[in-house]
């Protein structure tokens, strides 16, 4: 494919590890993957397809906070301290 290495460029750093891009659309597909299987499972379950809009549109909202308060707190959770030695592990 001609377009292929360039593409991968945008996606890939110098590294080979993935770019801040790929992260950022990764979640915005997987938050899109996610609100569509809430908004299936609450059809199948009320049968009403207004309500499981509601609930996959509450869904997005509540998903998004709980992901930065998760975030937030791992970050608290394993940020090395000024006076702490740092471990190595050979």
């Amino acid at each position: 494919m001609i377009l292929d290495q360039p593409i991968k460029k945008w996606f890939v750093n110098s590294k080979g590890q993935d770019s801040n891009i790929k992260s950022f659309l990764k979640s915005i597909s997987w938050r899109i993957v996610g609100t569509l299987d809430t908004m299936v499972i609450s059809f199948f379950v009320t049968g009403q397809l207004v309500m499981a809009l509601s609930i996959g549109s509450i869904e997005v909202v509540t998903k998004i906070a709980l992901y930065y308060l998760h975030e937030r707190a791992w970050e608290g959770a394993t940020k090395i301290k000024k006076d702490e030695p740092k471990n190595e592990f050979a």
